[in-house]
């Protein structure tokens, strides 16, 4: 499978009415094909089987670089995957994929390919500890994004929960950051981790969550039993807050 062939692939499935219609709603200045996800999500599985990793890279970094939005989800698809063996490329590649962001769509389904391959290997959180100040929000929100898989265990060993802690520390960083996209990504790793730990994100909460915008803090409260504390933040922090 070459790089022109995929993109011809992909652009046999377009469909120029679901295009506008995407670049309207993603408002991003690049090429749109108007191709579902599950389609390019069954192209890119069948691409997957046939190529060995270092074509696979080769054919992903193509297909990025192609500044095609369904590519870009394409590319991405390549790389998500729960297991690959020698996944240093490829985490290098998604990792150099980062500073580019520029859309929540794009940026979501690289952190996707980005969150199996940061399990696989948390040592890459050292990696990932410099997006957190990141110029580019979209890198920024990576860091979270990204680490979401340290929210969804029951059972943490020892150094998951370092890992944990290290993210939601990266949480109290963030804020001070009143941009949406930060202030919803605080807010999504607060409340998945409140499915598995709600008192260890009670207490994040408990501490910063005054500091958060009211919405923010209220979504990352959503399933604790005790949100009702959060409902009224002291005067001086809520000032703070908006």
């Amino acid at each position: 499978m070459t790089l022109q062939e995929a993109i011809a692939a992909l652009e046999a499935l377009g469909n120029a009415e679901k295009a506008a219609e995407a670049a309207a709603y993603h408002k991003v200045n690049r090429r749109y094909l108007g191709v579902s996800v599950p389609q390019i999500t069954d192209l890119a599985t069948a691409w997957r089987a046939d190529l060995a990793l270092e074509d696979r890279l080769a054919l992903a970094s193509g297909l990025w670089d192609s500044d095609i939005h369904e590519a870009k989800v394409a590319a991405a698809k390549l790389l998500t995957q729960a297991r690959i063996a020698g996944d240093e490329g490829a985490w290098q590649l998604i990792a150099s994929w980062v500073p580019t962001f520029d859309a929540w769509a794009i940026a979501d389904h690289a952190c996707s390919a980005g969150a199996r391959r940061l399990m696989s290997d948390p040592t890459r959180l050292d990696q990932v500890e410099a997006w957190t100040t990141h110029p580019n929000m979209w890198a920024r929100r990576a860091a979270l994004v990204m680490t979401l898989g340290w929210t969804k265990q029951n059972f943490p060993k020892p150094a998951d929960l370092t890992a944990r802690d290290r993210v939601l520390g990266w949480c109290a960083l963030y804020v001070g950051d009143k941009d949406w996209f930060i202030q919803k990504a605080i807010a999504w790793w607060l409340r998945e981790l409140s499915k598995h730990a709600p008192e260890a994100a009670g207490l994040w909460l408990a501490e910063h969550g005054p500091y958060m915008k009211t919405w923010a803090r209220k979504e990352a409260a959503k399933y604790l039993e005790s949100e009702a504390i959060f409902d009224q933040a002291p005067p001086a922090a809520e000032e703070n807050a908006e």
